[in-house]
């Protein structure tokens, strides 16, 4: 196949995946923000995160370097209010441009944490890097990291703890650069072989 038309074929053939702004700071105290459609759960018990980066090498990767020189870091669900800016974060911005202010978005400090939220988004995670693994094969890396704080919307929660995306009004992506809004289809029991 033709490299782009690859490209946007295998960035989209897995479907919907959550959009997710990352947030972090440098050393030198510069924020940076980017878009992530990897971002995967774990584990509850330690409530473990993953996303992966790109290569590093020739381009910079702010995120990953800030994560690597700090070791903390946000995940900000984006919405459908501010999906294009969230989209705009990943230009290749100087490292001493915060993707927040160059692409109309908040940053937040909540409780001491030393990483940014996203002001904007109403469901966010402050997370502690555990281990970073790298994928051999392609020169990714998974960042693996556990949930220090958890800001959730009230309205977005049922009575057990189910989180409910279309009250949240969460984002998705497919590919690199489309984005969808969440409908709920159902809520299920937990499947069990039936006996006879």
């Amino acid at each position: 196949m033709e490299r782009i038309y690859r490209l946007n074929l295998i960035n989209s053939i897995t479907g919907i995946k959550p959009a997710n702004l990352v947030g972090t700071v440098s050393d030198a105290g510069n924020t940076n923000l980017a878009i992530f459609s990897s971002v995967i759960h774990l584990g509850s018990d330690p409530a473990l995160i993953g996303f992966v980066t790109r290569p590093a090498g020739e381009v910079p990767r702010h995120t990953y370097e800030n994560i690597l020189a700090n070791g903390k870091y946000t995940i900000n669900h984006v919405h459908p209010s501010f999906a294009e800016q969230a989209h705009q974060t990943s230009a290749k911005f100087p490292q001493d441009v915060s993707e927040f202010d160059a692409c109309g978005l908040t940053e937040e400090f909540v409780d001491g944490f030393e990483a940014p939220f996203v002001l904007e988004s109403s469901l966010k995670l402050g997370l502690e890097l555990v281990e970073e693994i790298p994928v051999k094969q392609n020169g990714t890396t998974l960042i693996i990291g556990r949930i220090a704080i958890a800001i959730v919307p009230d309205k977005a929660l049922d009575s057990e703890g189910h989180l409910d995306l279309e009250k949240a009004d969460s984002a998705g992506i497919s590919g690199l650069n489309s984005y969808y809004s969440v409908k709920k289809i159902g809520q299920y029991p937990y499947s069990r072989v039936a006996k006879a």
